[in-house]
Formats: C-alpha cells, structure tokens, sequence
C-alpha cells in the first residue's frame, strides 16, 4: 500500500504559477514511476505528466508541455508539479499517481492514487 496525499492547488489568475506537491507514504517510493493527472467537471479525467522510477525520463501532455515541470524528491518521498503560465482551461482537479508501469500515460495502470487538490485558473 502506498498513501498520498496531494497538496498546493489554489485560486490563481491566468498567466500565474503554482507548484503541487504529493507526499507519498507506506511503500519504498524511488520503486514507483509518478504521474499527475487531472479531471474537470463533466470530463473524463486525462494525463498531465509523468516521471520514471529514477526521475530522468519525463513526459508530458502537449497542453501543457513548455509550461508544467514535474518532478521528485525521493529523500523526501515527495513528487512535484511546478505549472507556469496557467489558463483557464487548466482548471481541474489535479491528482497524483504511482505505478510499476512504464506507460506512464495510461491510468489504468497507476496502482495509487490520491484524493486531488483543486486548482482553479481564473480568467
């Protein structure tokens, strides 16, 4: 069992920044690719962006590549998602993810997952 719990999301204004953190607990964490996906009202929820188990393979949904940073902290067991330049249309809720998968774009595959953190890009 791995817990996590994400953090950071806000009310911010178009073309502002913030950073989301997952905490992860229960389970050695440097073992788990990372994912960050998000899911507004009425959509089906969609990959944002993905780490590998050692951190030095990211990828990114083309809506957001040049603009969002993902991240991890292993001594820390932490993972992050540094967003820049936010629009509207990032409105969502934002949830963090763990797998053994290398198709980090698949949810399906994510055996953890967190309860979200709300962000909200006004206009």
């Amino acid at each position: 069992q791995v817990n996590m719990v994400e953090s950071g999301g806000g009310l911010v204004q178009a073309g502002g920044s913030l950073r989301l953190s997952c905490a992860a607990s229960g389970r050695t964490f440097s073992s788990y690719a990372m994912g960050w996906f998000r899911q507004a009202p009425g959509k089906e929820r969609e990959f944002v962006a993905g780490l590998n188990w050692r951190g030095e393979s990211t990828d990114y949904a083309d809506s957001v590549k040049g603009r969002f940073t993902i991240s991890r902290d292993n001594a820390k067991n932490t993972v992050y998602l540094q967003m820049t330049n936010l629009k509207p249309e990032d409105t969502a809720v934002y949830y963090c993810a763990a797998t053994r998968s290398p198709f980090l774009r698949v949810g399906g595959v994510y055996e953890y997952w967190g309860q979200g953190t709300q962000v909200t890009v006004s206009s």
